[in-house]
């Protein structure tokens, strides 16, 4: 007997990822199970939210034509579809930026009791900024941190350039504080590109963490509650011959993603129990990824990706196959325990 009856898929962002969000989205409504279910995809952008398609049990999918789209009703997170208002019980969140991973979409769905999938409002806004993220982790013994520095919007860039190049050296990561998909990222190698690099990283927000570069493997590994405990699925190494894992290599097909990765099993088992260990310290729920560099000296934390990406060939689904366990049984996993 499942708990829920009406899935909502919502998809779209307000942020630069908001194509990625669509595609993720799709994929993941497209393998709720079609026996338990029924599932009612979302499109949300800029405050608009509409029913683009629904598919009942064992039925086909249903889509609404551009300009004939149920709005959704936000007072209760209802929609009317044919005359009957259907109430939407869980909500399956696939939004790839603000504001469906910065906590503030659950912070709207806790006022209303409404389940979800993905970690509390709390927790999404904590691993959402990286440099927030780092600062509740740096207490922890299982993995290391890159020498960072931090920057708002509005503050001497000049000197701070000067102060964090005679600090941490190049080459260096400049990135924005919150997002993903490598939006607003830059590697540094000359302290000539540092200003231009800051000044794209302030392009996609009001905040910026600048790394020193850290040699090693990029590996990453997922986490998610099953109901009796916190499991992690198998490690990704990711090889790419770009400067670094960036939006093409990670869309685009420039990058192989090793699964499962071919490391010693020491190592993995490592990796696989500091996720499992930052997934209880952070208190995350449904599945979160996180990625590290593993360096001669230790592994290195990178960031949580609390709404991973979920398309057909994102890095997430590629572990579930590789663990041998089915899509749908997995996302049912994921909304029954939640």
């Amino acid at each position: 007997m499942s708990k829920y009856q009406n899935i909502a898929v919502i998809y779209g962002s307000d942020s630069s990822e908001w194509e990625v969000s669509c595609r993720s989205g799709e994929y993941t409504a497209s393998r709720i199970d079609e026996a338990r279910y029924n599932v009612y995809e979302i499109f949300a952008r800029f405050g608009r939210w509409q029913l683009v398609a629904f598919r009942r049990k064992d039925s086909m999918r249903v889509t609404f034509p551009e300009g004939a789209r149920p709005e959704v009703d936000r007072n209760d997170f209802s929609v009317n579809v044919y005359g009957e208002k259907i109430r939407l019980d869980f909500v399956y969140v696939m939004q790839h930026g603000k504001p469906g991973e910065n906590g503030q979409l659950q912070g709207y769905l806790e006022m209303l009791g409404i389940p979800y999938s993905s970690c509390s409002s709390f927790v999404s806004a904590l691993v959402f900024d990286k440099y927030s993220c780092k600062s509740y982790l740096r207490g922890v013994d299982f993995v290391r941190m890159a020498p960072d520095a931090f920057i708002r919007k509005g503050a001497d860039e000049a000197a701070f350039c000067e102060q964090t190049a005679a600090r941490l050296g190049f080459p260096l990561f400049v990135k924005p504080t919150d997002g993903g998909s490598s939006f607003g990222i830059s590697k540094v190698h000359d302290p000539k590109e540092f200003a231009t690099a800051l000044r794209y990283a302030f392009s996609e927000g009001e905040t910026v963490i600048v790394e020193k570069y850290i040699k090693g493997r990029e590996v990453t590994c997922a986490a998610y509650f099953d109901g009796t405990g916190v499991r992690a699925l198998p490690v990704i190494e990711i090889v790419t011959d770009n400067e670094y894992f960036d939006y093409d290599a990670k869309y685009n097909g420039n990058s192989q993603e090793i699964c499962p990765a071919q490391i010693p099993d020491e190592l993995t088992a490592r990796i696989q129990d500091a996720t499992c260990r930052i997934y209880s310290h952070l208190g995350c729920k449904g599945v979160v990824r996180i990625d590290y560099i593993a360096a001669e000296d230790g592994l290195y934390f990178l960031e949580v990706n609390n709404i991973p990406g979920m398309t057909s060939a994102s890095l997430v689904p590629k572990m579930v196959r590789t663990a041998g366990l089915d899509m749908s049984a997995f996302l049912t996993t994921i909304i029954e325990n939640n």
